[in-house]
């Protein structure tokens, strides 16, 4: 855009900088800054704890002024929320994949035992958020939460019920199910970048201890 200016006799014309309007933030903004403050509130609750942490710590870490912070968050439960919610639909996302592909029960069973390993390393900051701080959840997302964790380990106690059906696994008792999701969740705790073993190989290492003692013996009379 240019206005006229009068030079002399002459009308000449110079550039007019376009007008900043004031309002919301552009989507591409407030998505970086939503994502800021979700890895801030995820880094302090891992570090500190949901209770010990405060909304004004959040904002620190994330270099967010508490005016936009309170425009981008409901409250910190609801942080909380969001956390354990989003990595709890990416694990049922990825289950229901694997099972979708429809192979045989036991090769199923290792496919979402190696998808949850890689998922929960990648994830482990919220994975132990959600085993210390679900309890500060407010009933109605503890329920929603509880329901998508019963979808999730729905997916694979029909894998297993399979498998039992078909004769490949020795059971299909829930506690196993329960069983095997704890120690697959429990690498939040214990698992380091450093360590021996890569994600793929403890998934393996685990596939393959689970699995010598859930698979039925194979009856070589009937071969």
């Amino acid at each position: 855009m240019s206005r006229a200016r009068p030079i002399g006799g002459a009308v000449t014309t110079e550039p007019v900088a376009p007008v900043r309007r004031r309002g919301r933030p552009r989507a591409t903004d407030r998505t970086d800054t939503r994502a800021r403050i979700n890895a801030a509130a995820l880094a302090l609750f891992a570090e500190r704890g949901f209770h010990a942490t405060g909304v004004a710590e959040i904002g620190a870490r994330a270099d967010v002024g508490r005016g936009a912070l309170y425009y981008h968050i409901g409250s910190k439960e609801e942080l909380l929320w969001e956390l354990l919610r989003d990595y709890t639909l990416l694990l049922l996302e990825a289950a229901e994949r694997v099972v979708a592909a429809g192979a045989e029960p036991v090769d199923t069973l290792r496919g979402l035992i190696r998808g949850h390993v890689e998922l929960i390393v990648t994830h482990r900051l919220a994975v132990a958020v959600h085993l210390r701080d679900a309890d500060a959840l407010s009933p109605e997302h503890a329920a929603e939460l509880q329901r998508l964790r019963d979808r999730l380990q729905r997916q694979w106690q029909d894998v297993i019920d399979a498998g039992r059906s078909r004769g490949q696994l020795r059971t299909a008792d829930h506690i196993v199910t329960n069983g095997l999701l704890g120690m697959l969740n429990s690498l939040a705790y214990w698992y380091r970048e450093r360590g021996a073993h890569s994600p793929a190989e403890i998934a393996e290492i685990l596939t393959d201890t689970v699995l010598s003692g859930l698979c039925a013996p194979v009856d070589k009379a009937k071969g």
